[in-house]
């Protein structure tokens, strides 16, 4: 009981996986040199995504609170950048986090009420949230700033004259957006590894014992709404520079579902499971729609329904599974060889 109060720090990655994580960098910087600009700006479209899919893995996967209407946090942070720099001519780059800033707020304001509300209840308020986002968008007391239906065009920034090399504009985004992506998953490591992840996990499978252990559910929660909308609010802001428009129609509450489908797909309670759900929300419609122009939604609830079936745990929890599978044949292999004399190996 006292090893959740007491201070503690993430634990250091082995390296082997820091190996990994150098490997997948060199990998990513790579890429937008080897890809055309169109294939680029889905793949900055997905590091965007898998934001906002860490920000509600933070609430839904390891704080156990369900959110439909996440896509109402990465509309106020697309308008947020998107009206910061058509109408007050801020930089792109200093959008980000207000963008951020902005969403945290709003999430902490909404997750207070909220906290009388648990599970379908829950649900149910964020899905009336994601469902009102386009029409309060579209309010006439706002069209000034947001342009009603009309929504908002943003100019896309050009390459820093400073950089050594000569890149493209969506090359340019890419990098910058990936930059964002690696920073956001390093804190998102560190606080969900260390003693505030324990806490959220306790708030989620056992909440009665967490508290009578010292930790503030109520607090925690707050925060946790808080810390997820500004994530996905950062993930809408870079979404909507690469995008180059916002309009209410681009939010609603599709946008939240599938959201919710990312996290499951990619893996509850796993930062590296944003990543794959990113990719699947990103790429699998347009492959979907390649092989069925007719049916496009049918064959994209195909692939899902597979594989659902296939990993139950999502994509990260069906790595693990392999990874663990793999390890333990290999130490159960290794003595049976060490054992075994020279020259005497059984041929099949």
């Amino acid at each position: 009981m006292n090893s959740m109060r007491a201070p503690s720090s993430a634990p250091a990655l082995s390296s082997r996986q820091i190996a990994g994580i150098a490997v997948l960098l060199v990998a990513a910087c790579v890429l937008p040199f080897v890809l055309g600009n169109y294939q680029v700006f889905q793949i900055t479209l997905a590091l965007a995504y898998a934001i906002a899919l860490l920000g509600l893995n933070m609430l839904t996967g390891y704080n156990g609170q369900i959110s439909l209407g996440h896509g109402a946090f990465y509309a106020i942070g697309a308008y947020t950048a998107a009206i910061l720099m058509d109408k007050a001519n801020f930089p792109y780059w200093a959008t980000i986090p207000i963008a951020g800033f902005v969403c945290l707020v709003a999430g902490f304001l909404f997750g207070l009420p909220a906290l009388r509300l648990e599970g379908l209840y829950l649900a149910l308020a964020t899905f009336a949230l994601g469902v009102a986002m386009p029409q309060i968008l579209k309010h006439k007391g706002l069209e000034e700033w947001t342009g009603s239906s009309m929504g908002v065009v943003i100019v896309k920034p050009d390459p820093p004259g400073w950089l050594p090399i000569t890149l493209s504009q969506d090359q340019w985004l890419y990098f910058f957006t990936l930059a964002w992506t690696v920073l956001l998953f390093f804190a998102g490591w560190n606080i969900l590894r260390g003693r505030v992840g324990r806490a959220l996990v306790a708030i989620r499978d056992q909440p009665v014992a967490a508290q009578a252990m010292g930790v503030n559910t109520a607090l925690y929660k707050s925060l946790t709404f808080g810390l997820s909308a500004c994530y996905t609010g950062v993930a809408g802001a870079l979404g909507a520079i690469a995008v180059q428009f916002v309009s209410p129609d681009s939010f609603n509450i599709f946008l939240s579902i599938t959201l919710v489908v990312g996290v499951v797909v990619g893996g509850l309670a796993s930062i590296s499971g944003a990543l794959y759900g990113a990719l699947f929300i990103q790429f699998i419609p347009n492959i979907a729609d390649q092989i069925s122009k007719a049916a496009p939604w049918a064959i994209y609830g195909v692939f899902l329904i597979a594989l659902m079936y296939v990993m139950p745990s999502g994509v990260a929890g069906a790595i693990r599974l392999a990874r663990r599978r793999w390890f333990d044949k290999a130490r159960v292999a290794a003595p049976e060889k060490a054992a075994s004399p020279p020259g005497r190996d059984v041929q099949v």
